[in-house]
């Protein structure tokens, strides 16, 4: 092939996460090799306004978005057309062979894009419309981990509702329930955004209200007393391959937001030192939850490991993984013999497979004979 292939990379967002995806967009596009990529950038406002122009990244990092201009894609079956808004009329600006979407949490990893991807028909990175969907919802991730036979830790479910009109009655069903330590998150939403630590009431109290300001849902999970942390990226499609572990030694109580991008106290042991039989053991768990979801293109799923008994509970599957230059997955990958540029063109790859396969579903019934 001498034509080069065009790649929208979209990033920003309506999401917690906002910030952290546009970390992750830089490293892409540096990594994007010009000799074979024509490179459209899509930054997404916090507000939901698609932008591009010149420098779409730098300018969302500045803040200084004047001279975007607003863009737009229809769904339209066939038409993987970015097409810009200008005074009031709508006019194609270039055709996209790929997308490669860096949005993490909602909006974006959740299957709301993925949806607007399959109606228009065009290839993209990552997981479909139910991968995207279940990999975000910790509780719904749990309810088919747990169907699957998959070892979790004991969890609840309550809505933000739930907690407004009798959070006394939530904090019962928790205590009566799991022991503390217990951990509250947001069931959509990553990045460690709106997680709590509870060793006690007060701290229940204050984690179930720091939730709910992220979700109408909230999962509490219980917690393990200082676990180690292991995270596998996996990549591939139908035969999906999974990365040597690797290990977070944070640098706070929990891997938090600020551990994980605001400060260089955490580690990342790479590979991570355990017994290679509990390896083996978690990237074949590893394995099976990335089909279980029916995971394609790429995702980190991420453990717990008790330190005396090596027992091993998954924790989560991030779908859109972080990919900044202190990210695990494609630093995983690396270590595992396949650099970063390598790394993005096999996604690419797996976006126009995952594609050619979806075009061999037939949409009309045709009655035999």
């Amino acid at each position: 092939m001498t034509d080069k292939i065009t790649v929208g990379v979209f990033f920003g967002g309506r999401s917690g996460e906002h910030e952290v995806s546009l970390l992750s967009a830089r490293s892409i596009l540096a990594n994007l090799d010009p000799a074979k990529y024509h490179l459209i950038e899509v930054g997404i406002t916090k507000e939901g306004q698609w932008l591009s122009g010149q420098d779409v990244l730098e300018a969302f990092q500045t803040g200084r978005t004047a001279h975007l201009t607003p863009v737009a894609m229809l769904p339209h079956a066939g038409d993987a057309t970015l097409y810009f808004l200008k005074d009031g009329r709508v006019e194609p600006f270039t055709r996209l062979d790929v997308i490669f979407p860096v949005l993490h949490g909602t909006f974006g990893e959740d299957g709301t894009l993925q949806g607007l991807f399959e109606l228009i028909g065009v290839a993209y990175v990552g997981a479909g419309v139910l991968a995207s969907a279940v990999g975000m919802d910790k509780a719904l991730f749990k309810t088919v981990l747990r169907a699957c036979n998959l070892p979790i830790l004991d969890y609840l479910v309550f809505t933000r509702r739930m907690v407004e009109e009798d959070a006394e009655k939530v904090i019962q069903a928790i205590e009566s329930s799991l022991q503390y330590p217990v951990f509250i998150k947001p069931a959509n939403l990553g990045s460690s955004v709106g997680i709590t630590k509870c060793r006690n009431r007060s701290d229940l109290v204050e984690g179930l209200y720091e939730a709910a300001r992220y979700d109408r849902r909230i999962i509490v999970e219980q917690g393990l007393e200082k676990p180690r942390e292991i995270e596998v990226s996996v990549l591939g499609n139908e035969q999906p391959e999974a990365s040597i572990p690797g290990e977070v030694v944070p640098g706070e109580d929990f891997y938090t937001y600020s551990a994980k991008y605001l400060s260089d106290n955490s580690r990342l042991l790479i590979p991570a030192p355990l017994p290679e039989e509990v390896k083996q053991e978690i990237q074949r768990i590893a394995l099976e939850t990335y089909r279980a979801i029916d995971g394609a293109g790429m995702a980190r799923v991420d453990f717990l490991v008790d330190r005396q008994t090596h027992q091993i509970y998954i924790s989560e599957v991030n779908t859109i993984p972080g990919f900044t230059q202190i990210s695990m997955y494609p630093k995983l990958w690396e270590a595992s013999g396949l650099p970063y540029a390598q790394l993005i063109d096999r996604l690419i790859e797996l976006a126009f497979e995952r594609k050619a396969d979806r075009d061999r579903t037939e949409f009309h019934y045709r009655r035999e004979g």
